[in-house]
């Protein structure tokens, strides 16, 4: 076994590497580009939409108050109707980076911490690279990609996205296996 303060470092310093490479994923190249295509009518939706005021939050239209109303043929005929949305709608003003980005290094951080305790529990000190690499890899694609799937099953998201996201998460996880393999801590 090895302790969760043995690994300060590597933890740490794979949130660094993670951080610097998806940064240069999302910002130098055009991988993401066409995740979020332009909704037609752009503006017309926007005008629509500005007068109702909506809260920031998630929401499901059309949306059942209650199991009896799914069933109903007055909701069947308003899925039928369309349009049938799943969206976010984010705070009106300018877009501030710095807490998202704040935000996932701390997620990258978190992800370490638990590829570090599942690591840490099953492998001492000096343990062999190639069996720290596996360990903390497989923990650390669940943390960056295996939950991002469900948004696909659930919710539609486009499986372009998500399979992107995914390489991204086994970029990611791959990255903090090296770290972690290379710094593990010896006898």
């Amino acid at each position: 076994m090895t302790s969760l303060l043995a690994l300060w470092l590597p933890i740490l310093l794979s949130a660094v590497i993670v951080f610097v490479v998806s940064s240069i994923i999302h910002m130098a190249s055009p991988w993401h580009k066409s995740d979020y295509p332009k909704m037609p009518n752009e503006d017309r939706v926007r005008d629509a939409l500005r007068p109702l005021a909506i809260p920031p939050g998630d929401y499901m239209v059309p949306r059942p108050s209650s199991r009896q109303e799914m069933t109903s043929p007055e909701f069947a005929e308003k899925v039928k109707q369309g349009p049938n949305l799943i969206v976010t709608v984010m705070p009106n003003g300018p877009w501030s980076m710095g807490r998202n980005l704040t935000l996932w290094f701390l997620y990258a951080v978190v992800v370490g911490i638990f590829a570090a305790c599942v690591a840490g529990q099953v492998l001492p000190p000096g343990a062999e690279y190639l069996r720290v690499f596996r360990f903390v890899g497989v923990t650390a694609f669940i943390g960056y990609a295996v939950a991002l799937w469900q948004m696909s099953i659930w919710y539609r998201r486009a499986w372009s996205t998500t399979i992107k996201a995914t390489v991204d998460g086994l970029i990611y996880a791959l990255l903090t296996a090296g770290t972690f393999g290379w710094l593990w801590p010896n006898l």
